[in-house]
């Protein structure tokens, strides 16, 4: 309820126990997605410069098995959004340096999904961008699309976890806003008068 007694809608009440009592398993659960999206760029990133392989048989772990799942766009915009919706809907359970470091990522994760939408647009409709013969996104314009992911994944995930870390440090000021489940257990006051 709120405090004018209304009911509290649904999403509300979700987002109230992902950055409360379920913020720190809900990070955990967002940690091991994105790892598992890094697992597979390291293991593509190593097919093409450490094992030699042209980049289109380059696909990553998942790719050799189902190879029409990573040619699809909609992997990777499926990702980017779920990586969109994470930053969006955790933030709250960040306070003081850490939110102003996962804000960074969210920031940046908010372009990289434009780029992914332009790229699903293309594909969906098969009018490409910038004169190209396949869909383009704008940075793909300086950067070869495999290097490109890699930086966009690089420059998303070090605010986030930079983010993440802080948040499971926090100062005593930021302490003392945390509401969420990774506040860090204060020493009882027994603990403390027994060394003192």
């Amino acid at each position: 309820m709120t405090k004018t007694g209304e009911p509290r809608a649904t999403g509300s009440i979700l987002l109230d126990r992902l950055n409360g009592s379920h913020h720190r398993a809900a990070l955990n659960g967002f940690l091991l997605i994105v790892l598992g999206h890094w697992a597979e760029h390291i293991t593509q990133a190593y097919q093409i410069w450490g094992l030699g392989w042209p980049v289109p048989k380059a696909k990553g772990a998942l790719g050799l098995a189902y190879p029409w799942l990573v040619t699809s766009e909609w992997l990777h915009y499926g990702y980017a959004l779920v990586m969109i919706i994470g930053l969006f809907a955790l933030r709250r359970g960040f306070t003081g340096r850490s939110r102003t470091w996962w804000t960074i990522a969210l920031g940046i994760q908010f372009w990289h999904h434009i780029e992914h939408l332009l790229l699903i647009i293309q594909a969906q409709t098969g009018h490409y961008l910038f004169g190209k013969s396949a869909p383009t996104s704008v940075l793909q314009l300086l950067i070869a699309r495999v290097e490109l992911h890699l930086f966009y994944n690089t420059i998303v995930f070090i605010p986030m976890v930079i983010g993440m870390y802080l948040h499971l440090r926090p100062s005593q000021a930021e302490l003392a806003e945390m509401t969420c489940s990774c506040r860090a257990q204060e020493p009882s006051r027994t603990t403390v008068a027994s060394h003192a």
